[in-house]
């Protein structure tokens, strides 16, 4: 039986809908507007033509990014920074996810170790002990800066938990009766059967690693070592300051073209996010419901 709503609520989802797609559009119409730029010519970029459509199509900015050292350089150390984080993001979450999902008579301190994790996840360090512990240790100016501090995500290992405590307690009890050990456990039973969990703190972590620039700017001081997104908010910024004075002919000019050259590298710089997040999606809602909520 078709069921009607009342004119209020198609008034409330017209609503909600037409908020969305402002959202939506306040999102998307930056990125359209840098795709048109880093595709356009700096005649057009110096006229200011260029809006959410190429102006003088050209593929120059992206050629001159094969020669960009600099630029390669950065992109490849945040590939190497999000491979290796996420790798240990996702073997301590495990771990520690595991180790917390067990009951208080098998592990009769869990209880003092929650409250430590919850207590870490609610109240972070300040940045100023932060950065000379982290200068202490000798991780400074390293790719493992950027790494180490960040090796446990507490959000996600508490995620992982809850997906593990959701698990039938049947699976556990006969695993035990069948004499098997919690190692071959957590690898054989719960890591199989947790691959939506995993698969969505995956994406947090890729992504945290990917897009974070500031802990670039505050632990990495050689330019040859940062990773790319800082490296591209230095450019934001010079471009910035450089706008803000008094410009000849020719250097606006110059201006113009590395801007358009600026643009094409922030679309290379975004596009592995856009290329991964899709592949990923399939496995976020549920992996993100089923372990949000303990029953």
């Amino acid at each position: 039986m078709k069921k009607y709503k009342s004119w209020k609520s198609r008034l409330f989802d017209a609503v909600v809908v037409l908020l969305l797609i402002i959202l939506g559009l306040s999102c998307l119409i930056p990125l359209l507007h840098v795709l048109a730029l880093s595709l356009s010519s700096k005649n057009a970029a110096i006229s200011g033509k260029v809006y959410l459509w190429p102006v003088e199509l050209t593929f120059t900015p992206y050629k001159m990014l094969v020669t960009d050292n600099r630029y390669l350089r950065a992109l490849a150390i945040s590939f190497k920074r999000v491979f290796l984080g996420g790798a240990i993001n996702l073997v301590m979450t495990v771990i520690t996810a595991f180790a917390m999902s067990q009951e208080e008579k098998d592990f009769p301190a869990r209880k003092y170790y929650m409250w430590v994790l919850l207590f870490a996840m609610l109240f972070g360090a300040n940045m100023v002990p932060w950065y000379f512990m982290i200068r202490a240790t000798g991780l400074m100016n390293t790719i493992w800066a950027l790494i180490i501090p960040g090796a446990l995500p507490i959000y996600n290992a508490v995620l992982v938990m809850n997906f593990f405590r959701n698990l039938p307690r049947e699976i556990k009890e006969s695993a035990l009766l069948d004499g098997v050990s919690p190692v071959q456990m957590l690898v054989r039973i719960y890591l199989p059967l947790s691959l939506p969990a995993l698969a969505t703190v995956t994406v947090f972590s890729v992504v945290g690693h990917w897009n974070d620039f500031f802990n670039g700017m505050l632990l990495i001081n050689s330019p040859q070592k940062v990773p790319l997104q800082t490296y591209i908010q230095s450019l934001t910024v010079n471009t910035m300051e450089t706008s803000n004075t008094s410009l000849t002919p020719e250097e606006l000019a110059a201006l113009s073209s590395l801007k358009t050259f600026n643009a094409a590298k922030i679309i290379v710089a975004a596009l592995p996010i856009v290329v991964f997040y899709p592949f990923m999606q399939k496995f976020f809602v549920s992996g993100l419901t089923l372990g949000s909520v303990k029953e």
